[in-house]
């Protein structure tokens, strides 16, 4: 559009009078005043641009962490460590609170030591059982969804921001530069951090979980996430009052399938 207003101002200009010159280039500032006005988008500093996580998303097992081998690593450091400092074992006294209990994993209170790391690497297997994730991203806010999970959901300003909070927790998240952060803090001082990066071809999410007990050291899991195209749902489904749950192949008006009836 710009060229063909130039060119149109420059033709005009060639064997004609200084007015009719004058003329042509006051049409040219006009023209580009309206198309920077109305074709330009404009950015909203009040919002920080973030890379695209959207898209479904499928865990790729051969590059994510196996639990057992992490958790065998995980033993052996630790287990080098005592050779070479002697720890005494802390009295256990007191009565003993319920356990935490979070899927098929009971975690046990007590006022000394946090969970052992065992524990917590079955905590973390339970956690990262799911093989898809769907995102769902737009320019105010970003959502994770899990199967049978309640979703994780972000926006995309600066500070840090609280998600949920009951007596069973306190769920936050926040951005570290692209990296978004999500904190689950639980009764007895458990917590959990779910770290998200995306590769730059946005074509490769890695996921690292980390789960600590009383402020003890972690227990982290890796996992790497493949992008995929999900496939369409092969049926339509509306509910109705009269006939119940109604369902047409995708691409189907229901309304036609709804006249038939």
């Amino acid at each position: 559009m710009l060229i063909n207003v130039a060119n149109r101002a420059h033709k005009l200009c060639q064997g004609a009078n200084s007015l009719t010159c004058i003329v042509a280039a006051l049409c040219l500032t006009l023209s580009l005043s309206a198309f920077s006005q109305d074709s330009l988008p404009q950015l909203d500093l009040d919002l920080p641009l973030r890379l695209d996580f959207s898209g479904s998303w499928e865990k790729d097992f051969r590059r994510s962490d196996n639990w057992e081998d992490e958790l065998s690593r995980t033993l052996r450091i630790r287990q080098e460590s005592a050779t070479r400092q002697q720890s005494s074992p802390g009295s256990s006294s007191g009565r003993s609170a319920l356990p935490i209990s979070i899927g098929n994993v009971n975690l046990p209170r007590s006022r000394g030591r946090g969970a052992n790391i065992v524990d917590l690497a079955r905590l973390a297997e339970y956690i990262s059982r799911h093989s898809i994730l769907d995102i769902i991203q737009t320019r105010d806010e970003i959502s994770i969804e899990r199967n049978g999970e309640a979703a994780l959901i972000c926006g995309v300003e600066y500070k840090l921001q609280q998600t949920f909070a009951n007596e069973h927790g306190v769920e936050v998240c926040a951005w570290e530069g692209q990296q978004l952060i999500f904190q689950i803090t639980l009764p007895d001082d458990l917590i959990i951090i779910h770290r998200f990066t995306v590769s730059s071809n946005q074509r490769v999410l890695n996921l690292l979980t980390s789960i600590f007990s009383k402020g003890g050291e972690p227990f982290n899991l890796i996992q790497a996430f493949n992008k995929y195209e999900a496939p369409r749902d092969e049926f339509n489904c509306i509910q109705t009052l009269s006939r119940g749950q109604v369902c047409s192949q995708a691409g189907t008006d229901l309304s036609t399938v709804l006249d038939d009836f």
